[in-house]
């Protein structure tokens, strides 16, 4: 598993649109909700959205709290 950072203005379902961090995310003030999401990388630096982590990525938003795999920008 790694830590993979949203990129501003990206589609948080679409695995393009992360990059792979190199430190632990820093989620401060960005235009999306989802900040970063831990998840395992699918071998070309993106991470694999699978149905546990969407779920997360769900429920972090429903609840606007960060979840085990899911953090979400600093307000």
């Amino acid at each position: 598993m790694a830590w993979f950072n949203l990129k501003p203005s990206g589609d948080p379902s679409v695995p393009a649109d992360y990059t792979l961090a190199t430190t632990p995310p820093s989620c401060g003030s960005t235009e999306e909700k989802i900040c970063a999401i831990n998840a395992t990388n699918n071998g070309s630096g993106q991470p694999i959205l699978d149905a546990p982590l969407l779920l997360q990525m769900v429920r972090a938003l429903q609840f606007e709290a960060n979840e085990a795999d899911v953090q979400l920008k600093a307000r």
